[in-house]
């Protein structure tokens, strides 16, 4: 399944006619147009700067108040010298910083300036915008900004958008879940999360664990409401009857040690992951197991040829981050249970010990950490970098390098392109009884270091047998600047 190639908005609506009027911007006479996707004008007289606003990247909404042509933007700066240049709301790398503008244009009379408002709003109806949304709003993860985040980024660029919400805060972990399981969807044209990655990856378990799991997967995922609409791969994480579904990526080994055994220095800001990283490097620990998987195209060169691959049969693990649903996975239900894999298949196989195993279907996995540097979230595999032999002072100098990606390059790391995987987890080197973790989208799914209590939530599954990846291409979607 390849990703349909995006349109600009000419090439959407080929017959849109093209407006010409004398107006004033800013106070200033200019000649203004409004040709396919852009808005455009030039101070009279033919001298002067050339401004433009694209509709689909950098316009908002638009609304008309007597002759004047009133047009939402997220831009910094003026006005005028905004709209000059393309943005990206949000703080992306357009550079804008997220807050509502509005360029102001007076047309000649009120006619006019209710022509234009049409033709204006036909036109940004035509890219596909929600027009209803669902807001999820985390109130408790990472420094409890949740509700400001909301009223204060996303709500004006709702408004300023002229789209319809109802937004619902979690009260609960798994809340997110329960609410995508229930939610009458013909309501919405999408949902957007006001929260870290957990919130995200709990609503897209809630749409699979739905009988209309088919339909449910399709509605857009997203975190600002702007942007279009693109495939988003999702990968089932498999261990016999228990299943967990990600959109991001898995970690085993040094990653996911740091990622989650740092959270005890979390008062320290994100300086905390620097210094448990270095504390790890310092001890660098070597995991024992197996990786096996089917290699995308052009890399059946990595790792050994396996003969024959047992089926991942049940090891009894049911409870955890699906919570009371987590038996919805069987043959008796209609939720989603994950694609099929051919039984002809050629697996390849790497043996340990393993430094660290990152599986990622999305390029960054931090503002600065960028994992998998050839990755597409809609190209139907996975990107998989592994360390295996590596001194201290490498392993070091990798994780200065995983900022732009080029970590990947070095002769310590195998990276690779698959369409399935399997982890076979061991122990940790020099351990008889202590293994990792294993971490998919920031939640622990199995722990075999023996450092959580019984009296703490039971993984969902057991560390040591199997556990598979397999990836469907395109089954879900999300909003995305173009």
């Amino acid at each position: 399944m390849s990703e349909p190639k995006a349109q600009s908005p000419s090439e959407q609506e080929p017959k849109a006619k093209a407006l010409s009027e004398s107006v004033r911007v800013g106070g200033s006479a200019a000649e203004a147009t409004l040709s396919g996707g852009e808005l455009a004008w030039r101070p009279s007289g033919g001298g002067g700067e050339r401004r433009s606003l694209e509709l689909d990247s950098e316009v908002l909404g638009v609304r008309v108040d007597g002759r004047a042509l009133k047009v939402a933007t997220c831009a910094r700066g003026d006005e005028a010298a905004a709209a000059s240049r393309p943005v990206t709301c949000g703080g992306g790398r357009g550079g804008g910083d997220g807050r509502v503008r509005e360029v102001v244009v007076e047309m000649e009379s009120e006619e006019a300036a209710a022509t234009w408002g049409d033709a204006m709003r036909d036109r940004l109806a035509a890219l596909g915008r929600p027009k209803r949304l669902f807001i999820i709003v985390n109130p408790y993860g990472g420094k409890r900004g949740g509700r400001q985040i909301f009223q204060t980024k996303v709500l004006p660029l709702i408004e300023a958008s002229g789209i319809l919400y109802t937004m619902q805060e979690t009260k609960h972990r798994l809340h997110a879940q329960e609410i995508a399981h229930s939610l009458d969807l013909r309501k919405y044209d999408g949902i957007v999360c006001v929260s870290g990655d957990g919130v995200l990856v709990e609503v897209v378990n809630g749409l699979l664990q739905r009988e209309d799991w088919d339909t449910a997967i399709k509605v857009p995922l997203g975190i600002i409401p702007a942007g279009h609409k693109r495939p988003l791969d999702v990968t089932s994480v498999v261990q016999g009857t228990t299943r967990f579904f990600s959109v991001l990526m898995l970690t085993w080994g040094l990653v996911a040690d740091i990622d989650i055994e740092s959270e005890k220095y979390r008062w320290m800001g994100s300086a905390r992951i620097d210094f448990y990283s270095l504390l790890r490097v310092v001890s660098l620990r070597r995991y024992n197991g197996r990786v096996l998987f089917v290699p995308a195209p052009g890399y059946e060169g990595f790792g050994d040829p396996v003969e024959q691959i047992s089926s991942c049969k049940s090891y009894g693990a049911s409870t955890g981050l699906q919570g009371d649903r987590s038996n919805d996975f069987n043959d008796e239900t209609r939720a989603y249970t994950g694609p099929s894999l051919e039984a002809d298949l050629e697996w390849r196989s790497l043996d340990g010990p393993f430094v660290s195993v990152w599986v990622s279907g999305v390029t960054f996995a931090g503002e600065n950490i960028m994992t998998a540097p050839e990755a597409n979230f809609g190209d139907g595999y996975l990107d998989v970098a592994i360390i295996k032999d590596c001194p201290r002072s490498a392993v070091l100098g990798l994780m200065f390098q995983m900022k732009d990606g080029s970590y990947v390059k070095s002769p310590y790391v195998k990276y690779f392109k698959v369409k399935a995987l399997r982890i076979e987890p061991g122990m940790r080197v020099g351990s008889s009884n202590k293994g990792g973790i294993i971490d998919s989208d920031g939640e622990v799914i199995a722990r075999g270091d023996g450092s959580h209590s019984g009296d703490e939530i039971e993984h969902l599954m057991a560390y040591g047998p199997p556990i598979q990846l397999t990836v469907d291409q395109g089954l879900a979607t999300i909003f995305s600047p173009r």
